[in-house]
């Protein structure tokens, strides 16, 4: 690539230089740079997948730290199980000394922990009910629980070893 007379200065007075690509003119480079194309290094926590989930297991996973993840039931031994009503059970891998999640799943009746505690938020007619839910441990939660039988919605789980 040739130099031009000021960029041959700089380099000679020991200024570093930054060239545009080849192919490209200054004005094309500084358009690519300051592209709103480019993605963003911010992590927002979203759940990855969650418009597939949804379609294929009717399940609203919103937003978490990585480590409680989506796992196929039977597929480990130390997964944590969610039982619901009129829907299929659904489990969660368990990574790291603690893990939080949010979501949206109506209908939960129960939950079996393994290797983890799990504290579970619940949510009916606009209130929030925790669940703690020892090591090793099966609880039933949500209407199961409620005497006047409501649905509950699960929207939080926070698990730690």
């Amino acid at each position: 690539m040739a130099l031009s007379l000021t960029a041959s200065a700089l380099l000679a007075s020991g200024v570093a230089y930054a060239a545009a690509p080849a192919g490209l003119t200054s004005a094309q480079n500084s358009a690519a740079s300051n592209s709103s194309d480019i993605p963003s290094a911010v992590e927002d926590f979203a759940y990855p997948d969650a418009d597939r989930i949804l379609r294929e297991k009717n399940l609203v996973l919103k937003r978490g730290d990585g480590n409680i993840t989506l796992a196929e039931c039977g597929s480990a031994p130390d997964l944590l199980t969610f039982i619901g009503r009129d829907r299929e059970d659904f489990c969660f891998r368990v990574t790291g000394k603690s893990g939080y999640l949010s979501l949206e799943v109506p209908a939960v009746t129960g939950v079996k922990s393994k290797d983890q505690a799990a504290l579970i938020d619940m949510t009916v007619d606009g209130e929030t009910t925790s669940y703690t839910v020892p090591k090793n441990s099966w609880k039933g939660v949500g209407e199961t629980i409620d005497p006047a039988n409501r649905e509950h919605v699960l929207v939080k789980i926070v698990t730690s070893r």
